[in-house]
């Protein structure tokens, strides 16, 4: 095939130096490849001069069938690549909820799918198709996104949550307790410590001290390290309450209750790749959900019904 391709490039620039330039090799090695190629077949591809090379009549004839044989070839590799290449999937997600809970289950999917290649992009912004040119958007919301086809696969509880330490040796049992320990916020936030205070019948409460970040994933953070009390989603937290790392210390008292949706864009051809990581989602979403509620139980929590 070497000697074939060097052939065919120097018969079609009528040039060993051409087709050595265009092959990244020496003139040399074209010239070789060539008379290995003229010697196989026992007969003459070019006549050769000191100022001039042309092709002979075996030549030409020989250089018609195999550049068209080369064109086939290369059709046929081109069109089994592409279908045998990875199908981009475009996520755009929040960001704590990609780290949290998305990463650690997207194995799942690669497993199932493992064609689909998955761009994982975060953000908090109003979700824009045109703009952003992502195939899926997931949000957290009280209800479906206008404009677009949207799955409901798993509910969010926001709690409070906090060290186990603020609560075996703070003193931290009701929520009047509060007023001894720092209230952790974030800007992002859906559910804020008025709101949940006002919830929990303690709207007058004044902490001990406020401390504010930008993002969920900081705010939370700092509650793992013992500095204060955080209102997050359960589900992003269940791990670590269960291995003892955080803790709940109201349970379910004033949660507020949201559900995360994932969507796409209305209009076109439905896209099948999007309809198996929604199913795939909603499979995810409930089993979350379910070991959620059976740890609830032995904590004889009662949480309210899915919305």
């Amino acid at each position: 095939m070497n000697a074939v391709r060097a052939f065919e490039a120097a018969a079609r620039h009528v040039s060993f130096t051409k087709a050595a330039d265009e092959l990244h090799v020496t003139h040399g090695a074209v010239s070789r490849q060539v008379a290995l190629l003229e010697s196989w077949l026992g007969t003459a591809l070019f006549r050769r001069s000191a100022s001039q090379l042309t092709l002979t009549d075996a030549g030409r004839s020989y250089a018609a069938e195999v550049t068209s044989m080369l064109d086939r070839l290369a059709v046929a590799s081109m069109h089994l690549v592409q279908h045998a290449a990875p199908t981009t999937l475009s996520v755009n997600a929040p960001p704590t909820f990609t780290m949290r809970w998305l990463i650690a289950r997207m194995s799942g999917f690669q497993r199932m799918r493992p064609d689909v290649e998955i761009r994982l992009t975060t953000s908090l912004l109003p979700v824009n198709f045109q703009e952003h040119g992502y195939s899926v958007a997931i949000r957290g919301a009280h209800a479906p996104l206008a404009g677009c086809r949207s799955l409901r696969f798993m509910t969010e509880l926001i709690v409070p949550v906090c060290h186990t330490d603020l609560v075996e040796s703070g003193g931290l049992h009701t929520p009047d307790d509060l007023h001894r320990h720092t209230l952790i916020g974030y800007a992002t936030a859906p559910y804020t410590w008025p709101e949940w205070l006002a919830a929990a019948d303690v709207p007058s409460l004044q902490s001990a001290n406020t401390l504010q970040f930008e993002q969920m994933y900081f705010a939370l953070q700092a509650a793992s390290e013992g500095l204060g009390v955080v209102l997050v989603p359960l589900f992003l937290v269940v791990d670590d309450i269960v291995s003892g790392k955080l803790c709940a210390p109201f349970g379910p008292l004033a949660a507020m209750q949201r559900s995360y949706f994932a969507n796409m864009a209305t209009g076109g051809a439905r896209n099948p790749i999007v309809d198996s990581f929604f199913e795939w989602l909603l499979r995810e979403g409930r089993d979350t959900e379910d070991s959620i509620n059976s740890w609830a139980r032995t904590m004889t929590w009662q949480l309210p019904p899915p919305p």
